[in-house]
């Protein structure tokens, strides 16, 4: 391949990534924030070294991009949106330097047509950072393997532990890492030297914070993980739960692009292509983050976006070996690698609009994206308006039943205020440990919850409730008219007793910390 030819894919990666980059920061900005989304940005109200659920990188690059610009849905996403582009440009390199800058540019370009990526860097989640770290560990380690040189190793140790920081799944690098240099004869050596060692020691280094948090507090984070992994499932083999994950993978890849991710990987496990150090490498340090969640899926419910961080490289392997640039398949594969861009942006595109104005004819009750970004705002004055109505001097606070409400609440009330998440019939989450009881005893409040039964429920907790308002959340769409999405009630409390952290039904389970079963 040319020169010239080169440069211009060179170019033209750069104009798909920033242009892929501009669309997805626009169209942040045009819909409400899921819950998820404003629990994330609660932790970055409260800042730690680390969290009940995950690690404190999302929290902490919240806590900067709304700082730099301001307290809205477009600040609260940027992080993962920069994130994503991050890790695609990192892609971008390591397939340019294995294979050429056109397959660079074709991989790119798929990349922008992925509903699993997209998601990442639209919905402000942990995946958003530890993709990019990801990315960049392997492009580092990929050129520490070959090169062999100091910088390269603290390259790939940086972006280790700045991964473990965003999500555990980061660990999975370290063994599939093992496994390129036990499979590839020529980097064998590599376990005797010091260099990778300074490496792991520098990314362990990072992740201290995390340690220090969870030694304070019964290694919380660390008791959530095992809970997720199906620890407390009595079901040790199951198989309900595989098809929903290979489901969701379909769905969130691509028909096309899971059936040559799993192609590729048959092929680089052959390690009959030319160039299989490379295509080793990659087979390595996508498959075994894919097989651990597999597995996992036959003990315990998966979700789908667990093993995106492994696609990363399955993706460059994929562009190197099926958009007709290699050597070996030019002319062969142009045709399916042009259907497999095609189609994954035919189905995925619908979907990011969909976020947007429901142009798909799928009813309110099976649209995630509606029931999880439509009335927040409603909803936030609404109980503003009920609020208004308390004694102020029994300063009254704002509540619900659901850390996902009361985030939200959060968010979209007017002036933003704390608001307080009644754990204790739900599940243990990081409002146990912003509250105590001797916070809230005595105050009124003005709670929400979605079922005109819990409304009785809260009789146990305060002196006496009123239900204030029924709010009943739509959607217009333009197949099935004005359809309810959610009813909220929301609540009168008076004098609350106590009871606002999570009290664990069953004793033995993993996450019952002493601060849940202390009362």
């Amino acid at each position: 391949m040319t020169v010239s030819k080169e440069w211009t894919a060179l170019k033209a990666t750069w104009i798909v990534l920033l242009g892929g980059l501009i669309f997805r920061i626009i169209l942040s900005g045009h819909f409400l924030l899921v819950p998820d989304e404003t629990n994330y940005w609660q932790w970055s109200r409260y800042l730690a070294l680390g969290y009940q659920d995950h690690p404190p990188m999302i929290a902490w690059t919240i806590r900067l991009s709304t700082w730099l610009f301001g307290q809205n849905e477009l600040a609260v996403r940027l992080p993962a949106n920069i994130g994503i582009t991050l890790a695609v440009l990192y892609m971008a390199l390591l397939t340019a330097r294995m294979f050429s800058w056109h397959t660079a540019f074709q991989v790119t370009l798929l990349c922008q047509g992925i509903l699993l990526l997209n998601a990442s860097a639209l919905i402000a989640t942990p995946d958003g950072l530890l993709l990019p770290c990801w990315a960049g560990a392997s492009y580092h380690g990929a050129r520490a393997l070959k090169e062999n040189r100091t910088g390269q190793w603290l390259a790939t140790g940086t972006w280790f532990g700045l991964g473990l920081l965003s999500k555990y799944t980061m660990l999975i690098f370290l063994p599939s890492l093992l496994l390129c240099i036990l499979c590839i004869k020529p980097y064998r050596s590599r376990l005797f030297q010091v260099r990778p060692w300074a490496g792991l020691t520098l990314g362990f280094l990072l992740f201290i914070p995390v340690l220090i948090w969870n030694s304070r507090n019964e290694w919380a984070t660390f008791r959530h993980v095992l809970y997720m992994g199906g620890v407390n499932s009595g079901d040790f083999f199951t198989v309900r739960y595989i098809g929903d994950f290979l489901a969701e993978q379909l769905a969130l890849l691509s028909p096309l692009v899971f059936v040559l991710i799993l192609s590729a990987w048959v092929k680089g496990w052959s390690r009959r292509l030319p160039g299989h150090e490379d295509i080793t490498f990659l087979t390595l340090m996508s498959l075994p983050t894919f097989c651990i969640f597999l597995l996992l899926s036959l003990h315990s419910r998966v979700y789908g976006n667990w093993p995106s961080a492994g696609y990363l490289t399955a993706l460059v392997l994929v562009g190197g070996i099926y958009s007709s640039t290699h050597a070996s398949f030019r002319g062969r594969t142009g045709r399916l690698w042009k259907t497999t861009v095609w189609t994954a942006f035919a189905l995925c595109l619908p979907v990011l609009v969909q976020v947007v104005y429901p142009i798909l004819p799928v009813p309110v009750k099976i649209d995630r994206t509606a029931r999880e970004s439509v009335g927040w705002d409603d909803l936030g004055h609404s109980v503003d308006a009920v609020l208004r109505t308390m004694d102020k001097a029994r300063d009254p606070f704002i509540f619900a039943l659901r850390y996902q409400y009361a985030s939200e609440i959060a968010f979209y009330a007017p002036g933003q205020p704390r608001t307080v998440s009644v754990n204790r019939w739900h599940r243990p989450n990081v409002y146990d440990y912003w509250f105590d009881d001797d916070d809230l005893i005595g105050r009124d409040g003005v709670g929400v919850v979605d079922n005109r039964d819990h409304v009785l429920l809260l009789g146990k907790i305060f002196d006496r409730v009123e239900l204030a308002r029924t709010l009943i959340i739509y959607r217009s769409s333009p197949w099935f008219g004005r359809e309810p999405v959610a009813t909220f009630y929301i609540v009168r409390a008076y004098g609350f007793r106590g009871g606002q952290r999570w009290r664990p039904p069953d004793p033995t389970d993993i996450r019952a910390t002493r601060r849940q079963t202390a009362h």
